[in-house]
């Protein structure tokens, strides 16, 4: 997810994924776990079980109601290979650690979904040799824990690698098949126009191989947007790309369609508030969307100071908020309700001086120039169009600090 989220033969693969359907009913049979209503996979947020400062699963589950994580991320070893490997540095088949923050959500009477990709890293599909062997490394991953849904979050640099993404799709298409009742999703990069190129190239291959997860999330962030207006519309016209692609009616492309946010500060100085969450849930449930997710449970708390000193964090949102205000978004989607608790904190008043006029992607700007953006004053460095202050730390835009 952005900046922020971190082989076999084919004839041996096929052998191992058909093994791997029995071991599924299996392992779910064994106790590890019974599984949820379908909308709590959709609702669950994500969960770094290892990185940025963990919280503690059950404390949120006691405080919001919570039942789904959506754990991240699964990669290929960095050293190479295609066997499942957490984070790149540890090995799925020896994992006690992950195991044990499954086993204590499990033990509540949640869930977990595991999410394979991400930003960062070396992905399976990179490095296994076709979809079968990269499907035969992530069967292993739902044996092992018993799941019930996977998330494939495809993005770049990977998604901009054809064999990959062959191999990504055609991985969750077995996967689809030989686990029947697997909750899947497919997660992509997000653009005003909906997704980009790449993510429409993804669509068209997902299509040519006849393969249709519970839904295709985008992650309407990081791409110039400002507040839920903006990410409901790029959520319309991902609709609109999905009914051309698969010749969906809009219904039908609305129930395989998932939002993926993120709260608090992005990685390119964009705020998304507790109030933006509430507007993009409403436009979720009122088009009967399939998916409502975010990055991450580990941002889902308080900086201090509140606004971070306006950098974006691993381990906290940069706004003002109670602890897992964000995970009660999920909670209501699940169809849930939170605990009562008390009065959630009011949206932050940025420091710092008044903000400038607002920027404008079509605007030329000259050097000294100053805009707002993402309740930040920037001043140009030379003459700029369209370039999004915040995007790059080398870029024509210099941080004046909050208004």
């Amino acid at each position: 997810m952005r900046g922020l989220r971190a082989c076999l033969g084919a004839a041996a693969a096929v052998g191992l994924v058909a093994a791997g359907a029995g071991a599924f009913a299996a392992g779910s049979a064994s106790g590890a776990a019974t599984a949820l209503d379908n909308r709590w996979y959709a609702a669950a947020p994500y969960l770094m079980p290892t990185d940025n400062e963990p919280p503690d699963a059950g404390a949120i589950m006691d405080a919001t109601g919570l039942k789904a994580f959506q754990l991240a991320f699964v990669l290929a070893p960095n050293g190479g290979g295609c066997s499942p490997t957490w984070g790149g540095t540890a090995p799925v088949s020896s994992d006690t650690a992950v195991r044990s923050v499954i086993d204590a959500i499990r033990a509540k009477g949640g869930d977990v979904s595991v999410s394979i990709g991400g930003y960062g890293g070396t992905k399976l599909g990179q490095s296994c040799a076709d979809p079968a062997a990269t499907a035969a490394a992530y069967q292993q991953v739902i044996t092992k824990y018993g799941l019930h849904a996977i998330d494939f979050d495809l993005e770049e640099p990977e998604y901009e690698n054809t064999a990959a993404v062959h191999n990504e799709i055609g991985a969750a298409k077995i996967l689809q098949q030989n686990n029947p009742g697997l909750y899947v999703s497919v997660t992509t990069a997000g653009t005003a126009d909906g997704t980009g190129w790449f993510g429409k190239q993804m669509l068209l291959e997902a299509k040519s191989q006849g393969f249709t997860p519970n839904n295709f999330s985008i992650m309407p962030f990081d791409g110039g947007f400002n507040g839920a207006a903006s990410q409901t519309s790029a959520l319309t016209n991902f609709n609109s790309i999905l009914q051309s692609t698969f010749g969906w009616d809009q219904a039908t492309a609305y129930a395989h369609e998932g939002f993926s946010g993120m709260n608090g500060r992005s990685d390119t100085g964009e705020y998304f508030s507790q109030a933006d969450f509430q507007t993009v849930l409403d436009y979720a449930t009122g088009h009967h969307m399939d998916r409502f997710t975010f990055w991450s449970l580990n941002r889902d708390r308080q900086c201090s100071p509140a606004d971070n000193g306006g950098r974006t964090s691993g381990t906290c949102s940069s706004v003002a908020q109670n602890s897992w205000d964000f995970a009660k978004f999920s909670v209501r989607f699940a169809g849930a309700t939170p605990p009562a608790t008390g009065p959630t904190t009011p949206p932050p008043t940025q420091p710092g001086g008044a903000c400038k006029g607002a920027w404008n992607s079509s605007t030329a700007y000259t050097g000294g120039t100053e805009v707002s953006y993402g309740h930040h004053n920037w001043k140009a460095k030379w003459w700029t169009q369209n370039e999004v202050p915040g995007a790059s730390e080398w870029g024509p835009w210099q941080d004046e600090g909050a208004c």
